[in-house]
């Protein structure tokens, strides 16, 4: 066997062996995830009433997600032309934060359309 062969075989194993530490990692913070979710006192369409409330406008994305304050709704709403990110305490259904969004940064992975 070559040496280019031995160090490609090599690099192929170790991809190999992250991209299986990296799924498993993925799927057990996705279970952390759910069952963080179903502890929430607040639901999803409640968090985003609230935010749509806050801005008087309408939510085009939200997502549960842990902040450095604990677990929260970040709810994205269009009111006119312009784009806030709104989060919504899980446990109490308060706004913590309201800032306008100037570039819409959730689609800054997405390919152009």
């Amino acid at each position: 066997m070559s040496r280019y062969t031995k160090s490609v075989l090599a690099a192929a194993i170790l991809a190999s062996a992250t991209a299986v530490g990296y799924a498993a990692t993925s799927a057990t913070s996705l279970e952390n995830d759910a069952l963080a979710i179903s502890k929430a006192k607040i639901s999803l369409t409640q968090a985003i009433t609230a935010a749509e409330q806050h801005v008087n406008g309408k939510a085009v994305h939200a997502e549960y997600e842990d902040t450095k304050s604990g677990w929260a709704y970040d709810v994205e709403v269009a009111s006119g032309t312009k784009v806030y990110d709104v989060k919504v305490d899980a446990d109490k259904g308060t706004v913590i934060s309201s800032t306008q969004d100037k570039v819409d940064q959730d689609d800054s992975h997405d390919k152009k359309d």
